[in-house]
């Protein structure tokens, strides 16, 4: 899933960004309330986590815009505003949750999986290939029913070929998504990557769903 952070604490932005990576979210980082709605606009993402505080158009008014426009996403406000007026307000614009700085990153983490569960516009929470079942808010992964257990980054992996099923990614496009990084042909992180999802997700079952295209990339679908 992909998360937008609009935070202007080039630390906190950082902590947010490690912490929500390391939890298997892919996730985008703006500095300002202009930037925010930019990327906001150019999507999709699945939830917004918003400073109010910020540069320019700070956090009000870029909610208050978001919500002008149509946009259904959810946005949790994290901010050190912490007078229940502030409260009141940021609800009242469209928030679907506030929590104030400073604040533990494990409930953070709770409130962002609950208001990305009662989302009614979210994208598919359960992802399906073959008898390979991806449950996007939970974070649990099976295959014929047992339960695989997955790193963070072998999650965002697979999540990401599941999500684009049949569709051959190239590595360039793999490592942007999942590491946000731009692909050095002598970094061979994507490959390595690979052949542990398929140790746990292929290598005990007969069907195999990772399919390798030599000299482009790789693919999840059952066409094996």
């Amino acid at each position: 899933m992909r998360i937008l952070i609009v935070e202007d604490d080039a630390k906190t932005a950082a902590y947010l960004r490690k912490g929500l990576s390391e939890e298997g979210f892919i996730v985008d980082v703006a500095a300002s309330g202009g930037d925010g709605l930019h990327l906001a606009r150019s999507g999709p993402f699945d939830a917004v986590i918003l400073d109010i505080m910020l540069p320019g158009m700070d956090g009000w008014e870029m909610l208050t815009t978001l919500r002008r426009e149509g946009f259904t996403t959810p946005v949790v406000i994290l901010s050190a505003r912490d007078a229940v007026s502030d409260r009141v307000r940021g609800l009242e614009l469209g928030a679907d949750d506030y929590l104030i700085k400073p604040f533990a990153f494990t409930e953070l983490v709770a409130r962002l999986r609950t208001v990305l569960r009662r989302a009614p516009s979210r994208r598919n929470d359960m992802l399906q290939v073959s008898d390979l079942e991806i449950d996007m808010i939970a974070h649990k992964v099976t295959r014929a029913g047992q339960k695989l257990e997955l790193t963070p980054k072998e999650f965002a992996l697979l999540s990401l070929l599941a999500r684009r099923r049949g569709q051959v990614l190239t590595r360039t496009v793999i490592a942007e998504q999942v590491w946000d990084m731009n692909f050095d042909s002598d970094t061979n992180v994507v490959d390595v990557h690979i052949r542990r999802l398929r140790a746990k997700i292929d290598d005990p079952f007969e069907k195999k769903l990772i399919r390798t295209v030599r000299g482009v990339g790789y693919a999840l679908d059952e066409a094996q």
